[in-house]
């Protein structure tokens, strides 16, 4: 495909699921640069942004790369089906709350404004009581906000179908009985409209921890994150949403695909003649 910037690029930020396995994150930033693309979540996987890999120099070298070419780090993030804060073993929740540590220390070293996180897993067949489920995430906040904290980022919390908490109310209610203000919200589209939820309400009920929203297709049968037109998400109403909601940073497309050049930017192209263009796209503090 050819690299030269595309004119709607910019309308959006870019998260580098699809590259993880395939680039580098400087190699992926710099693929992403070219093509229009000014601001970025990394996904945190080994091969491609791994913090054990990543020597001090690699992390300052990374951080000046995109200083120098004008790129803006907004969140990192690491696929949560791979750990689980959650967890009944203790030895799981250990690992997982060590690897989100490390991760919110680079987040800090790289300049993200945020690092998300999800409040864990349930067994489906036979869950645990919901006391003990929150009282694991609560414990998971108890360890990562303050190294949040130090390193100058900040949580952001994502409604995932695969959670305990899928639902926006659930996981609103949760934060809330936590009390810090400070923990944000990653609302994905696609997330919700799989479990069928209304996300202009959705984004109504979050919008005053709302920090970033996810852009991606999906059918309500199976759970995927697809290119826009694979999947059944009314992208025509989400404009007006995020508008209703006061959300004027830039959208999130978290794009998984095999052939990711392609699909990411004819999702933006797609997404901006659908009245995405007309999203003031300065990104706001929101921590």
């Amino acid at each position: 495909m050819n690299r030269e910037p595309n004119v709607h690029a910019s309308l959006f930020g870019c998260n580098t699921y699809s590259y993880m396995r395939s680039h580098s994150a400087e190699a992926c930033l710099a693929r992403l640069a070219d093509f229009g693309f000014q601001e970025f979540e990394l996904m945190v996987h080994p091969g491609h942004l791994w913090p054990a890999e990543l020597s001090a120099e690699q992390r300052s070298a990374l951080r000046r790369m995109m200083d120098q070419r004008g790129l803006q780090l907004t969140a990192l993030n690491m696929p949560n089906i791979d750990i689980n804060v959650a967890g009944a073993a203790a030895e799981m929740r250990a690992y997982s709350l060590n690897l989100l540590t490390e991760t919110v220390r680079l987040a800090g070293e790289l300049g993200a404004r945020g690092v998300v996180i999800g409040p864990g897993k349930a067994n489906p067949l036979f869950p645990a009581p919901a006391a003990e489920l929150i009282g694991h995430f609560f414990a998971a906040l108890d360890r990562l906000c303050p190294v949040a904290a130090a390193g100058g980022t900040a949580l952001w919390v994502e409604n995932m179908p695969f959670a305990f908490l899928p639902a926006i109310g659930g996981l609103l209610a949760a934060l809330k009985q936590y009390g810090d203000d400070k923990i944000r919200i990653v609302y994905d589209i696609a997330n919700a409209h799989f479990i069928g939820e209304d996300f202009a309400a959705g984004l109504q009920q979050c919008h005053a921890r709302l920090a970033l929203v996810h852009l991606s297709d999906t059918g309500a049968q199976v759970y995927r994150h697809d290119s826009v037109g694979l999947g059944t998400v009314p992208f025509a109403d989400v404009p007006r949403a995020l508008h209703a909601a006061g959300y004027t940073a830039r959208p999130m497309l978290e794009i998984i695909s095999r052939d990711p050049d392609r699909d990411i930017i004819a999702s933006a192209s797609k997404l901006a003649v659908l009245g995405f263009d007309k999203i003031q796209t300065e990104v706001q503090e929101t921590s």
